[in-house]
């Protein structure tokens, strides 16, 4: 891989972290005032765990975006790339505003399934034209999997 490639990769980083930073906004008043008060299932990781992994999965999602960018067929395919990133990102950065600002877990499981949608569309273009993007990309798919299903179980538990 050339040098040059690199300052666009650093770009990908540099746009995730901003959507984290949003997010991260939303969250950090709300997970020690209003997020203990809310009835959680038993599995409900503690709240320590979740900054080391959305700091891996911004990491990995930003290579993984990237190549898939640099890899696509055409200038076309790859402006698509970019464009269902970006919308990711801005998925989400809502979602946390959704659950945490809001306090509305039923309007965030409605996005965040439409959220997850677009991660495993977004996994399978990544899988068409490089290999090593969708596996980079296949923990977020996941983590989001997870997140749906405790969105859903809090959602249940507090309505």
């Amino acid at each position: 891989m050339r040098a040059k490639h690199y300052p666009a990769l650093v770009g990908f980083i540099v746009v995730s972290f901003l959507a984290a930073a949003l997010g991260s906004a939303a969250t950090a008043q709300n997970v020690t005032t209003w997020y203990p008060t809310i009835a959680k299932p038993t599995w409900n990781p503690p709240n320590w765990v979740f900054a080391p992994v959305w700091t891996t999965l911004y990491l990995l999602m930003s290579i993984a975006a990237w190549r898939a960018w640099r890899a696509a067929a055409t200038p076309a395919a790859a402006r698509i790339t970019l464009g269902l990133y970006g919308a990711q990102l801005a998925l989400n950065a809502l979602w946390s505003i959704l659950f945490f600002s809001l306090h509305r877990p039923d309007l965030a499981l409605v996005e965040i399934v439409v959220f997850l949608g677009l991660l495993i569309t977004l996994f399978l273009r990544f899988a068409r034209t490089d290999r090593l993007a969708a596996i980079l990309w296949s923990p977020y798919v996941a983590w989001v999997s997870f997140a749906t299903f405790l969105n859903y179980t809090i959602w249940t538990l507090n309505r």
